[in-house]
């Protein structure tokens, strides 16, 4: 989906603002470990973009590296005041975190993955894909 509106978010506090401007490739919904603990949920919303889609327009981003489950090594950058994540990054491909939107009225998932550590008691929409793995 190509957007001619240019999205913004932010973390929690206030000082990290972007914007996104371009290519939305799909809204994943994420059910593996890594997701679970970073979002303190059941599963992690991540917005698939290129990286030139994502242009940082407030505050300072930390990042650490981590190995995912897939065994890719990815980036993960946060707010150093408030520890909100805003993006992970592999090679060309920012995840953003989609609920650090400042509208997530419009988001619709296209497809679970890593569903093999679902939380049990979580029912899935039927007509959305699901995968047990990335893909």
């Amino acid at each position: 989906m190509d957007t001619n509106e240019v999205l913004t978010g932010g973390c929690q506090c206030g000082k990290v603002r972007y914007e996104l401007a371009g290519k939305i490739h799909r809204l994943n919904v994420c059910h593996c470990t890594d997701c679970q603990r970073q979002s303190g949920s059941s599963f992690g919303l991540s917005l698939v973009v290129p990286t030139s889609t994502f242009r940082l327009t407030c505050g300072e981003l930390k990042t650490f590296e981590l190995t995912a489950d897939s065994g890719r090594s990815k980036t993960c950058a946060f707010c150093p005041d408030c520890g909100v994540r805003i993006y992970n990054q592999t090679s060309a491909i920012n995840s953003i975190k989609a609920g650090t939107l400042d509208d997530t009225s419009w988001l619709r998932p296209d497809a679970h993955y890593w569903t093999r550590s679902k939380q049990n008691w979580l029912s899935l929409d039927a007509d959305i894909p699901v995968f047990d793995t990335h893909e």
